[in-house]
This record gives C-alpha cells, structure tokens and sequence, in this order.
C-alpha cells in the first residue's frame, strides 16, 4: 500500500497544497493544468512509486485548496514559474523528473528554459503551449480582460448540490468519466459552503488574460529548453496547427502519441503513462 501525505508549503507568499506518495525522496514532481488539481495525478503516482520512485504533486495558486492570490492580484503566467522555483527546492534536494500537463506543460516549459539545472527530464503531456485564440488585439484583448474581471466580481457564485452534480457538469466535456474517478476528483476540486459546494478554483481563472499568448516568444523559450525532454500527446488530444514547428524547436526530445484517448491522460490512461515515463526516466533522456 503506497504511503500518501499531504501538507501546505509555502512559495511565493502563498500556502501551497503538496501531496506526496510513497516514501522515498522526491526524484518526480508533477504540475497540473487548467482547473485541474494535484490529486489527479493519484494513479500515475502509485504507479511511479511502484516502480522505485518518490513522487510529489500540488495545487497551483488559486487550484484546489492552495491560496487564492490576494486583493488586486492575478493569475500571470511568471507567477506560476516564480511558485514553482520557490517550491521545488522544498520538495527535493536536487534536481528533478518535471512533468507537466496542458498549462502545467506550459509553465514547466518555461521553468526548464530558464532554470536547466534544476532539473533531470522534463516531460510535457499535452503541453507545448496553448494556441494563438481571438483576441489577438491587444486593445480588444485589454477590453475583454477588464470586462470580464468585472462580470467575475459582481456576480454572487452558486453553489452545486452535491458531489453527484458535479460530476454531471464534469462530464460535460469528459463523457467518460466513470462514477469512481469523477466522484474523486469532484471530492477533491470542491468544497462545501452553504446551500451545497462549489469549485475551489479562483473564479478570475476564467476571465482572459490580460495578454494574448505569443508563440513566437513562446518559440524562443522552448529552443533554449536542455534537458532531456518527452512530449506525451493523446491519439484524440488537443492539436495545435503549429505543433511540429514547436516541438521541433526542442533539440533531441522524444515523442509518444497513447492511442485511443484525449486530452486528459493521466486520468484515462494512468498505466500506459506510467509506463511511457517510467521508462523515460531509466533512460533519463532520448
């Protein structure tokens, strides 16, 4: 039985969530995505600790029950890579296995840019970058992000019923979620108030950013990225027109495609991704 704890941590100013598995000393962090929360990575975890190693995970700031960011602030890509450079050194005593998914890809892509010796692989799951969306004006865009900051701060929010509710909204987009998996990660995403519960996410996570995402910038960052590095993506995953061009950006990385599942891996295909990063690891690199 895989030994799992859980504790708050402190980086960047906030109280940050940090499970762990297993016993041995952290050699593989994971870093989850958008709305998504650290106890997703449960049964990749088990596995990794199965396989000899020690794993740890978190909530980022404003995810699950790490801090919300304080009065007037807000949620910009350099304060993620900014948590994550004062987490890491409290999580292991060296260098680490950085996996990273969707928006969690895409800050571990950043983080490896800028930071090379912190780290033995990097590993992005679904996670070269998000697409170049509408607006790309930065005046439409500046617009867009005032507006909706307002809408998020003038509404009241209402809670869910229960844990079963949301799990039907969860299967909105993810239909196959069954009972056992969604009632987990609706248990550990929420949190219950009067009336019911509600998501434990900062509502200011779905207001647009301020500032479009530039691929070119984006670009340079991951052409400067040394170490070793795996780029996972789902057979039915998110596809970017640009792909091919960015990964080949990284020198010498190695690519796996897990057929027969979407964008959310590490919670369909736990075991096939275990595996593929298991053996990532022994090789440490291509």
């Amino acid at each position: 039985m895989t030994d799992v704890s859980e504790q708050k941590v402190t980086a960047n100013g906030l109280a940050h969530h940090v499970i762990r598995w297993g016993d041995r000393p952290v050699d593989v962090v994971f870093c989850h995505g958008f709305l998504d929360v650290g106890w997703s990575f449960d049964a990749v975890a088990r596995e990794l600790v199965t396989a000899g190693h020690g794993v740890a995970s978190f909530d980022w700031r404003g995810h699950g029950q790490t801090e919300w960011v304080g009065a007037g602030g807000y949620y910009h890509f350099p304060d993620y890579v900014l948590d994550l450079e004062e987490l890491l050194p409290q999580l292991s005593s060296g260098p680490v296995h950085l996996v990273g998914h969707s928006m969690g890809g895409s800050v571990c892509a950043m983080f490896a840019a800028a930071r090379p010796e912190k780290l033995r692989t990097l590993t992005l799951i679904e996670g070269i970058g998000p697409p170049e969306v509408e607006p790309r004006d930065p005046t439409t865009r500046l617009r867009a992000w005032l507006d909706g900051v307002a809408e998020v701060r003038s509404k009241t929010p209402r809670p869910m019923q229960d844990e079963r509710a949301v799990l039907k909204r969860m299967r909105a987009q993810n239909p196959e979620l069954t009972d056992e998996l969604g009632l987990f990660l609706a248990s550990k995403s929420t949190t219950a108030v009067d009336g019911g519960v509600r998501w434990t996410f900062d509502p200011l996570h779905k207001t647009w950013s301020p500032r479009p995402f530039q691929a070119d910038s984006f670009g340079k960052l991951l052409e400067t990225i040394s170490a070793p590095t795996l780029i996972i993506a789902g057979e039915r995953g998110f596809r970017l027109q640009d792909e091919q061009e960015r990964m080949a950006k990284i020198e010498g990385h190695r690519f796996v495609e897990i057929p027969d599942v979407g964008h959310m891996i590490h919670w369909f295909e736990p075991q096939a991704l275990a595996s593929e990063l298991v053996s990532f690891f022994a090789d440490d690199g291509p």
